[in-house]
């Protein structure tokens, strides 16, 4: 059972605190609530644009990283559709530093013409290195277009284009800062050795004093009800063929969640999974494949993506994938099978709240999607799906309506 305390400043920012006196260092996480999903179609990729630039200085900090280095801290930052994740991990004794840069960075940041233009050609060349210059590159904004219509899931956290980025001005950027990385906009996680009244205090002297701001409301358009199979077919210069399939499901907060979750481990997670049993090693069909759920807090996805093996035609694939997804709509699986996967699942979860800091990203979001103290019954929620919900579950996601199906031809 993992404690939880938590407090909250009168500007609004959240805290959650989880000590852990085995280590001699503490991590500091914050989540902002906000991602790729809050950016303006004609405007995207600022989520993560600011996932560099809040490392370019603040207002009264010209340099992150030197005095976190010389207080022997690390630090990093992850975006994604949901949220901009930043973290960093001190020595005990020196925790005081992180809480400084912190709350310097969520203060204001230093708005510079240089800043920005640095930081914008090291997205650019992201974008051209990743989803422009390497194979299969492409493949998130095919999916995402295919399987989106009005939600902003349909462009990946890299952006729509990259002269959203190349053309972003000053201004928008200092507007999309002030709407969003609020304190009231934000979870801070502290873990690992420290106290519970030594990380409150700490976060009263530092961040109590930075404003409130107005936070827009969320108010994303809902996506419509698929009805109609979408397929869509494209030639790359790729060593293989490649099939993906994606299917609508429910958020992360859907009490159905959890039963996709497993299905998806059921047809492809481990050796013994049933895509990578029958379809790679008994048949043949791939070379290799892959199933998993997107995780995200609105409906996301269940993804199936497997490169074909030599001399597999496109149709002879697809046409074995729905056999076997159809099988898991006839039949409940076994108890035993279903039981493997719930262990695989009890054991990441256990692994992934080990480490001080992995706890700390880990309470940030679930105090994000309800409260902190729900990650101690994670398992619970997992154990508690039956061989039944896992055949309603297929039966309600593959079908051929709920579908997109990506054909990833390789050029001759």
């Amino acid at each position: 059972m993992i404690e939880v305390n938590r407090h909250t400043l009168a500007n609004g920012l959240r805290i959650v605190h989880s000590e852990d006196a085995s280590t001699q260092m503490v991590a500091l996480n914050i989540l902002y609530d906000v991602g790729a999903r809050d950016e303006h179609p004609q405007h995207t990729g600022f989520a993560h644009l600011f996932e560099h630039l809040m490392f370019g200085g603040s207002k009264h900090i010209p340099n992150y990283d030197r005095p976190l280095q010389a207080a022997g801290g690390e630090n990093n930052a992850w975006t994604n559709n949901d949220v901009t994740n930043y973290y960093l991990t001190l020595p005990a004794q020196n925790v005081e530093t992180g809480f400084w840069l912190e709350s310097d960075r969520m203060l204001e940041l230093a708005f510079t013409p240089q800043s920005l233009e640095v930081q914008r050609q090291v997205v650019s060349e992201e974008f051209k290195q990743r989803y422009l210059n390497q194979p299969y590159g492409d493949l998130a904004f095919l999916v995402r277009e295919l399987a989106y219509r009005v939600h902003p899931y349909r462009w990946p956290t890299i952006g729509l284009s990259i002269e959203h980025i190349a053309q972003a001005t000053l201004d928008e950027v200092r507007s999309f800062f002030f709407r969003h990385y609020a304190p009231n906009n934000a979870i801070l996680a502290i873990t690992g050795n420290i106290t519970a009244e030594r990380a409150f205090r700490l976060s009263e002297k530092w961040f109590g004093g930075i404003p409130r701001r107005d936070v827009p409301p969320r108010d994303l358009p809902e996506e419509p009800r698929q009805t109609e199979e979408r397929r869509l077919a494209v030639e790359r210069n790729v060593p293989a063929p490649l099939l993906y399939m994606a299917f609508h499901m429910p958020g992360r907060c859907h009490p159905g969640y959890h039963a996709f979750d497993l299905l998806s481990d059921l047809l492809a997670n481990g050796r013994s999974s049933r895509l990578i049993q029958h379809l790679q090693k008994d048949r043949h069909i791939f070379a290799s494949i892959d199933a998993y759920v997107s995780g995200t807090i609105d409906p996301g996805l269940l993804h199936i993506s497997g490169r074909l093996a030599p001399g597999i035609s496109m149709a002879q694939a697809e046409d074995s994938l729905w056999r076997e997804l159809e099988t898991l709509k006839q039949e409940e699986p076994g108890k035993e099978e279903l039981e493997k996967v719930k262990n695989k699942f009890e054991s990441n979860q256990l692994f992934a709240n080990l480490n001080y800091l992995d706890l700390a990203a880990n309470l940030a979001f679930f105090e994000l999607i309800g409260k902190a103290e729900d990650i101690n019954g994670e398992v619970a929620r997992c154990r508690a799906v039956t061989p039944g919900d896992i055949r309603r579950t297929a039966q309600a996601a593959f079908t051929r309506e709920n579908c997109c199906v990506v054909h990833y031809l390789a050029k001759p």
